[in-house]
């Protein structure tokens, strides 16, 4: 798989909070190796949570990116942007014009790798997500990405539960023993997302999360991906 070190990334994220759960350890990881890693925040996030989209007012909408901010200079990211797709409704919009936010985007910032939702999540703004990056890093001779990744997000991959009969099947895994901390740290950044135990998004989960899958290949805590597509 293509050398992460030094290397030019860019996480394609649903919403504020899905950079950090999804891969925050491997990122904080990869900037202290030498990479260059930006954050795509593609939905506004909140305004599913009330009853009309316009009930969400933009003070709350604006302290929700102060806090993907905060949480991003935590873990290094260079850069964090935000698109305005609605919350929970990406499937309304057309999907060309998703893929055309992420395609601009690779065309400013020529990522070598992209990570993205996996395809099979419950929620459905990480699958459109998937699709547009997908698409957006579809091989041509023009397109700067030579790998895509996917990762899970904890209250959204596992809920899906055998749905869809390709569920979230990793095969490349990132030991964040020594970035675990820092992850759990960012995500207490975000004061409307952060759940409390047993919840999928609480501290606790998330180290138990990192334990499992450092287990799986013998560290104490890691971050898991499936790899959709390299060129080596």
């Amino acid at each position: 798989m293509t050398a992460l070190q030094n290397s030019t990334i860019l996480v394609v994220a649903a919403h504020p909070d899905d950079e950090i759960l999804g891969c925050g350890g491997s990122v904080h990881k990869w900037v202290q190796s030498g990479a260059e890693v930006h954050a795509l925040i593609m939905a506004e996030g909140l305004t599913a949570r009330e009853e009309r989209r316009e009930d969400v007012s933009v003070q709350r909408l604006d302290a929700l990116r102060e806090d993907a901010r905060r949480a991003a200079k935590l873990i290094g990211y260079q850069s964090i942007s935000f698109e305005r797709f609605p919350d929970n409704r990406m499937d309304s919009v057309d999907l060309l014009d998703v893929i055309h936010a992420v395609s601009q985007y690779m065309d400013r910032i020529r990522p070598a790798v992209v990570l993205t939702h996996h395809h099979s999540d419950l929620n459905v703004d990480h699958r459109v997500c998937f699709q547009a990056a997908l698409t957006a890093c579809r091989p041509l001779p023009e397109c700067s990405a030579r790998t895509l990744l996917t990762f899970e997000t904890p209250s959204a991959t596992e809920w899906n539960f055998p749905y869809y009969k390709n569920t979230f099947s990793p095969n490349v895994f990132v030991d964040i023993s020594e970035a675990v901390e820092t992850k759990i740290a960012a995500m207490s950044c975000y004061k409307t997302e952060s759940r409390t135990a047993p919840h999928p998004r609480s501290a606790s989960s998330l180290y138990a999360i990192a334990r499992r899958w450092g287990s799986v290949v013998s560290c104490d805590y890691a971050e898991a991906f499936e790899l959709i597509r390299t060129t080596i």
